[in-house]
């Protein structure tokens, strides 16, 4: 019989394990359990719940997580949860678990997604075995990238969305002067993500006095998260405020998704993932997204030729965990 593996991902808002038999689709796990993470007091208690469901022998796990992962631990966005190789691996008979950053496990599926599970923004000239970057807008603004090994693409975590934001335009110096009256560093996270957007409203509702009706002030009040319901009125149509938030938001995207393509040499591509852009393709494709990404002066016409696609598959992280783990072997030592 062929070895078992789990996988999990780890998030704020839900935890999903799966069990996977190795040399097997992905795509069909054995077994796929999701949980309220917020439910439990530990990670811990999710794995024993859900290895008591499915008594099985394992070959190793291995868990993406939703935050820096720092000598094999990691404090879950979000959570007030720790979670540590190590005391999973004890909790579980000596299990071998590997832990990932998510969007490094997001960054490891990126080369075996099916066809549907993207969406092509320029096909652009990809180069075989070309870097890849992924740049992921969800809750923060998560940056990763993939390089050829010469057998295979091995995948990096990174911090970038924390590197200082750049204006590149007066719209952008006007908002980074408002940003510094609050934020002795402004990085493109404060800008570019779900804790960033509101950060344009008030910028463009406070600098640039575009007028915020009432009943959205209402709305907001009874909202513990402003983002959602920015989203959601920008595509709508129903709050040029709004509207205009979501269209610095995507210059802005793409501008940094440009960057990053210029320090990988993305040849291989850019990928967009996390939670926002899947939910606002139509607004991706209707904006300067691409003529922002590839405004880069002498080198326009490279970053013209790179991909661009964004990931529809809502759970490319577990599936990234999957396909690590069954390439891992858990006999060896770490890589």
């Amino acid at each position: 019989m062929s070895a078992i593996i789990l996988a999990g991902d780890v998030g704020g808002t839900k935890t999903i394990l799966g069990l996977y038999s190795v040399g097997a689709d992905p795509y069909q796990p054995l077994f796929k359990t999701s949980y309220a993470s917020a439910e439990y007091p530990a990670l811990e208690t999710i794995v024993g719940e859900f290895l008591a469901a499915h008594q099985v022998e394992l070959a190793g796990a291995c868990i993406c997580v939703a935050g820096p992962v720092i000598a094999a631990r990691a404090q879950v966005t979000n959570l007030p949860w720790v979670v540590d190789a190590t005391s999973l691996s004890q909790a579980n008979d000596g299990l071998p678990v590997i832990l990932l950053n998510d969007l490094q496990s997001t960054a490891y599926s990126i080369p075996y997604l099916h066809p549907t599970d993207l969406e092509t923004l320029n096909a652009g000239k990809p180069q075989q075995h070309g870097s890849i970057g992924v740049i992921a807008p969800g809750t923060g603004l998560g940056e990763a990238y993939l390089v050829w090994t010469g057998s295979r693409y091995r995948a990096f975590g990174s911090e970038g969305g924390h590197t200082n934001f750049g204006a590149e335009n007066e719209l952008e110096m006007e908002l980074l002067a408002y940003m510094l009256r609050s934020h002795a560093h402004v990085s493109y996270e404060r800008v570019c993500s779900g804790i960033g957007i509101p950060n344009l409203y008030a910028f463009l509702r406070d600098v640039k006095q575009i007028p915020e009706p009432t009943w959205l002030i209402e709305q907001l009040a009874r909202s513990t998260d402003p983002t959602p319901v920015i989203i959601e009125t920008a595509v709508s149509g129903k709050a040029e405020l709004c509207t205009r938030t979501l269209e610095m938001f995507l210059s802005i995207l793409g501008n940094e998704a440009g960057n990053l393509a210029l320090k990988l040499l993305a040849s291989g591509g850019i990928y967009l993932a996390g939670g926002i852009p899947r939910r606002i393709l139509p607004q991706i494709k209707q904006s300067n997204f691409l003529q922002r990404f590839s405004h880069k002066g002498r080198f326009s016409q490279m970053l013209a030729d790179f991909p661009v696609r964004v990931v529809l598959n809502p759970e490319a992280a577990l599936l990234g965990a999957a396909f690590y783990a069954m390439e891992y072997d858990f006999n060896a030592r770490p890589q």
